[in-house]
């Protein structure tokens, strides 16, 4: 592997200096560039929009798999970019184990019977819980897992390299800070620059005949005494002309004065640079924290196709269920329980005030529950009080010919009939009619 020692050692540097600037920012010893208010709220937004989507996402998952070995497993496979392989449902196994116990029991007596058809709608059910994973996996779970592992890395990245342009602008501020505050001390020196005369001669022997204070100031006392700007003293001028004082040394402060100047200007082209800079990465930043309104805009669209799902998955659910009490109650012998009926999931009239509700018309002959004598259909009128209007909420397969077959959404006629079961309805669609459970139909005024 080439490495580049030079630019290492520099990024090294670089690091250092911006931890040390950063933590001099902490404890309030360095300024720092403030963004502004907007700039603030978008920022904490965005922060919470991630902590949320990561939460959410974590307990989505946990209601879709709830074993953790299967999650950790899940993951796995996704990191490596595997097919993650068909895991049989825990009503898919439990539907299983049920037909073994038939089939080893008896099937024809009637608890094998019972354990074989609840077997066969365990399994129904474990092929919906199947579909709805799936379902809320791809509509849901993929783009919020889209929304942190890509537009938010983007969001993270642009923020580091905002975060890093701010110090470097604070840096440049605090260069020229200072490069403005050695400009004006050296104003304040004096000038101590001599000019030297034209006719001046170097005499070795006239230092003989000073005294000991006119001798020139040591190399320290120089260093000491102008630390803005000095040179090693020159030899000792006595000029020709006695008017002339004579020269201790040669301070070039005017030359100073100049680098500063030019320290100056270089220190306001480097933080004109680094404003630019950080506008511009700014700028970069500001739009992508405000693309976190489309982003809750997208989640909002897979959140209804979420909800949309699990209804359908509930609904499936329920329709076996009830399928699968119809059919245990026509077995017999067979213990079905005679509570009152849950209401049905989309519709808020419960069975018994449906009933109650409804028109009744003339008793019929034979009309009993499921499992007991058949409804004779061509005794049955409406009643002369009226009918009511009803949508179907969920297709329904008829299980005999006194039991009316049903569309979604489509309007039948129903009405009651006196000692009739209140779980079930007369509906009427054109020449035909039978019997339709209360749960699959939603009256209208």
């Amino acid at each position: 592997m080439d490495f580049n020692m030079k630019k290492l050692a520099s990024d090294a540097g670089i690091f250092f200096t911006r931890a040390v600037q950063f933590t001099e920012e902490k404890f309030g010893q360095a300024e720092k560039t403030e963004l502004d208010a907007h700039f603030e709220n978008l920022l904490t937004r965005a922060d919470s929009t991630k902590n949320w989507t990561e939460k959410i996402l974590r307990q989505t998952e946990v209601l879709l798999q709830p074993n953790p070995s299967a999650r950790v497993e899940e993951f796995l496979y996704e990191k490596l970019d595997r097919k993650v392989p068909s895991r049989v449902t825990n009503g898919e196994l439990l539907a299983q184990y049920m037909a073994e116990a038939a089939s080893e029991l008896g099937p024809t007596t009637p608890y094998g019977k019972t354990l074989i058809k609840v077997a066969e709608a365990e399994k129904r059910l474990g092929a919906a819980e199947r579909d709805f994973i799936h379902t809320a996996s791809i509509n849901f779970l993929t783009p919020l897992r889209n929304f942190l592992e890509g537009d938010w890395k983007t969001i993270s990245k642009e923020r580091r390299l905002l975060q890093n342009r701010r110090l470097d602008l604070d840096a440049c501020k605090a260069r020229l800070k200072k490069a403005k505050a050695a400009e004006a001390k050296a104003t304040t020196v004096p000038d101590f620059q001599e000019t030297r005369p034209r006719n001046y001669i170097l005499s070795a022997s006239a230092s003989a005949t000073l005294d000991d204070t006119s001798c020139p100031p040591s190399w320290a006392e120089w260093k000491e005494e102008y630390p803005g700007g000095w040179r090693p003293p020159c030899f000792f001028l006595l000029p020709l002309n006695p008017s002339v004082t004579r020269a201790r040394g040669c301070l070039s402060l005017p030359k100073d004065r100049k680098l500063w100047n030019d320290e100056v200007d270089k220190a306001e082209q480097e933080l004109r640079v680094a404003q630019t800079e950080f506008d511009r990465q700014a700028e970069v930043t500001r739009l992508l924290l405000e693309g976190i309104s489309s982003t809750h805009v997208n989640h909002l669209r897979c959140l209804h196709e979420f909800v949309e799902s699990q209804t359908t998955y509930y609904a499936q659910c329920y329709r076996h269920m009830l399928d699968l009490q119809k059919q245990l109650g026509r077995f017999p012998g067979t213990f079905v329980g005679t509570t009152e009926p849950a209401s049905p999931p989309l519709s808020s009239t419960s069975p018994t005030t449906a009933a109650a509700t409804m028109p009744v018309g003339p008793s019929a002959a034979g009309l009993a529950p499921p499992g007991e004598a058949a409804l004779r259909l061509e005794e049955v009128t409406p009643p002369a009080s009226g009918t009511r209007k009803a949508r179907v909420l969920y297709d329904y397969e008829a299980a005999d010919s006194s039991e009316l077959a049903l569309l979604a959404d489509e309007l039948i006629t129903v009405y009651s009939l006196p000692g009739m079961d209140p779980d079930w309805l007369i509906g009427e669609r054109g020449n035909k009619k039978g019997k339709v459970p209360v749960t699959y139909l939603e009256l209208l005024s």
